[in-house]
C-alpha cells in the first residue's frame, strides 16, 4: 500500500526526475510535465558530493552516472597571479559514505539524459511542452491546466520547477529567490591532464576563479563577480568579457583561454538563495528542489539537496498508507532544517568574499557542511 496512486510531476531537473524514478519504481502512476519542447542538452558542468552518489544509487542510476562522471577527491585552493601556487589542500569528507568517491564532476546534459532514460524505463510518462497554467485541489485530488487543458485528477502534485517555479505561485507561496550579489560566468573547456580535482582562486579581479573536471577530456570553468547586468551581451562579448576578466590567474587558466579563444561559449547567471519556510506544501501539492530552496553554487550541494528532497518525500510516499499531515511533519522535519543549513553556509562563503574578511574561515566552513551531509538524509 501507497499513500498515493497517481503522482503529477513539474519540472525535468534532477530533484523532478528522481521523483519520478523512484514512484514509477513503486508502480504509481507518474506523469512529468515540462514546459520546454525537449531535453535539452545546453549546459556546462556539475559538482557532485557523495551524499547526491548515495541518491544515485538508491535510485539505480549509480553505474551510468559513475560512468558518464570523473571522480576525484580534496579541494585545492590556489594564489592568483604567476605560476597559481596551491596555498592549501583541503581533504574531502566522504559525504555518501565509504562505497562512493567524495566528489565527482560531470556535464548536466549527461546527467539528464540519464535520469530520463531511467525515469521512461521505468514506466514514468514524460510529456514536452507541457505548461502548467492553473491547478485546482479538491478533497481527494488535484487537477492540472496543461496550456489550458485539464488533466488529472491526481492523488499528489509535485512542484519540481526550479527557480521562478510556477507551482509555488499558484499555490500561495510568496517566498522566492533574492539575488546574493554575485554573478557567475561558466564555459565548458577541455581538461589539461595537470587538472585531477576542482581548484578554487580566491582574490584578484573577481571573487572566485575555478574549474573542476567533469571527464576525461572535459571540465567546466567559472569566475564569480560582482553580480552585473550582462545578460543581453552576445557570445562574442561573453567569451571577451571571461578572457579578460580570467587573466590574472594562471596555471590552468592559461590551457582555459586558449580554448575560449578558439571558441569555448560562455555563459552568465546571478547567485540566488532562498528557503521557504514550513509548511513546503498546501494540501496536496509540494514543491521541492531549487522551487523550494536555492543557494551559491559555493559548497556544491544545490543538485545534493533536491535529490535528497525527492528521496525523502517519495520514500516516505511509498512507505505509509496515507497522504495526511503526519506524513507532512516527518517529511520536513527531515529536510528543512538541513537545506536551511545548506543555504545559511552557501550564502555566508559568497558575502564574506562580497565583504573582503580575510579572517573567514572558508575552509572550516566548508569542511563542517560536509560533514553533516555525511549522515543520510
Amino acid at each position: 500500500m501507497t499513500a498515493v496512486h497517481s503522482v503529477a510531476i513539474v519540472g525535468s531537473g534532477v530533484a523532478g526526475l528522481a521523483a519520478a524514478i523512484q514512484l514509477a519504481k513503486a508502480g504509481i502512476e507518474v506523469d512529468l510535465f515540462e514546459a520546454k519542447p525537449e531535453l535539452s542538452t545546453l549546459g556546462s558542468g556539475i559538482t557532485l558530493q557523495g551524499n547526491a552518489l548515495r541518491v544515485f544509487d538508491s535510485l539505480g542510476v549509480w553505474e551510468d552516472v559513475q560512468a558518464a562522471g570523473y571522480p576525484f577527491v580534496g579541494l585545492n585552493l590556489r594564489a592568483p597571479g604567476p605560476g597559481a601556487p596551491i596555498v592549501a589542500a583541503l581533504p574531502d569528507v566522504k559525504s555518501g559514505g565509504p562505497d562512493y568517491p567524495s566528489t565527482m564532476g560531470m556535464s548536466r546534459p549527461d546527467l539528464a539524459r540519464i535520469l530520463v532514460e531511467h525515469a521512461e524505463a521505468e514506466g514514468a510518462r514524460l510529456h514536452y511542452g507541457a505548461k502548467v497554467t492553473g491547478l485546482e485541489q479538491a478533497e481527494d485530488g488535484v487537477t492540472l491546466d496543461i496550456d489550458g487543458a485539464p488533466r488529472g485528477p491526481f492523488d499528489l502534485v509535485i512542484g519540481a520547477d526550479g527557480l521562478n517555479s510556477t507551482v509555488r505561485d499558484l499555490i500561495g507561496i510568496e517566498t522566492k529567490p533574492e539575488p546574493t550579489g554575485m554573478g557567475i560566468w561558466r564555459t565548458f573547456v577541455s581538461r589539461p591532464a595537470s587538472v585531477e580535482s576542482s581548484e578554487l582562486y580566491y582574490g584578484g579581479p573577481v571573487y572566485i576563479a575555478g574549474y573542476t573536471p567533469t571527464g576525461e577530456d572535459t571540465m567546466y570553468a567559472f569566475l564569480v563577480e560582482k553580480a552585473q547586468d550582462r545578460f543581453g551581451v552576445s557570445d562574442e562579448e561573453a567569451t571577451r568579457i571571461m578572457l579578460e576578466e580570467s587573466r590574472a590567474y594562471d596555471g590552468p587558466w592559461n590551457d582555459i583561454r586558449a580554448d575560449l579563444e578558439a571558441g569555448a561559449t560562455a555563459n552568465y547567471t546571478w547567485f540566488t538563495k532562498h528557503v521557504v519556510e514550513e509548511p513546503w506544501n498546501r494540501g496536496r501539492v509540494v514543491v521541492i528542489g531549487d522551487a523550494a530552496h536555492s543557494c551559491p553554487p559555493t559548497i556544491a550541494q544545490g543538485a545534493a539537496q533536491g535529490l535528497e528532497d525527492a528521496f525523502v518525500l517519495t520514500e516516505l510516499l511509498v512507505e505509509r498508507d496515507t497522504l495526511d499531515q503526519g506524513l507532512w511533519d516527518a517529511f520536513h522535519a527531515r529536510r528543512l532544517p538541513r537545506a536551511k543549513a545548506v543555504v545559511e553556509a552557501s550564502t555566508q562563503l559568497g558575502q564574506w568574499q562580497i565583504d573582503g574578511d580575510r579572517d573567514a574561515d572558508a575552509g572550516g566552513l566548508i569542511f563542517g557542511i560536509a560533514q553533516r551531509m555525511a549522515e543520510p538524509a
